[in-house]
């Protein structure tokens, strides 16, 4: 499970990462609001704690700005604001909860544990069924078997985005090329994608069809 922790106040932030790496989440700290959001084009995180007084881009404006780019991330502020309108405009911006400074790290934890919960673990339409408990939700592209969060890279959820597009029929080479990057790649390069993926994979669902490329039934 990875996280990103928004808090500028340094000891608290290293407290807080500490914290979290004990209860085996991968967390990576960042003082300013642009660094954040520079890490957030970079990498694929679980979840969002995001402080809203911080240098550069504040914690409002970072969740609205990735939420316009469609970055559904579920988010918790770290705030001291205790004015309605504030925690109002929180909600507004799309976050899940929040949780007022100071606060006990244990209740942080809970908070994690809830936010987790709902978002990735919620009885939806939008999950496609993969067989034996393996679940793909396409509304919060998420990846579950049973109560596990499967991570995945950005090519590899495209990748699998495609299979289940063109679900019961084999997904060419041709067809990875322009969907998932947009651009001739080597064939070998695909099937090790592929084949890391499929590593990942607690059900064997993609399978390959020599000589066409890869379906799942």
């Amino acid at each position: 499970m990875k996280i990103l922790l928004l808090e500028d106040e340094y000891s608290l932030r290293k407290s807080i990462e500490e914290f979290l790496r004990e209860c085996d989440y991968e967390v990576y700290g960042y003082g300013t609001g642009d660094d954040a959001l520079d890490a957030l084009y970079c990498l694929q995180f679980d979840l969002l704690l995001l402080d809203v007084n911080v240098p550069g881009m504040n914690g409002f404006e970072l969740l609205r700005t990735i939420r316009d780019d469609h970055i559904m991330t579920p988010a918790i502020f770290l705030t001291s604001m205790t004015q309605m309108q504030d925690l109002q405009k929180g909600y507004k911006e799309g976050c899940c909860d929040y949780i007022r400074k100071p606060f006990d790290l244990m209740e942080l934890q809970l908070r994690i544990s809830q936010a987790i919960k709902s978002f990735y673990f919620h009885d939806s339409e939008e999950k496609i069924d993969l067989g034996e408990k393996l679940l793909y939700d396409t509304k919060r592209f998420a990846l579950t078997y049973g109560d596990t969060l499967i991570e995945l890279s950005k090519t590899e959820r495209l990748m699998i985005e495609l299979l289940l597009k063109h679900r019961s029929q084999a997904v060419t080479m041709e067809m990875f090329q322009d969907a998932v990057w947009g651009e001739y790649v080597d064939p070998a390069n695909i099937r090790v994608q592929i084949n890391n993926l499929r590593k990942k994979l607690p059900v064997d669902v993609i399978q390959n069809r020599r000589g066409i490329g890869y379906i799942i039934e």
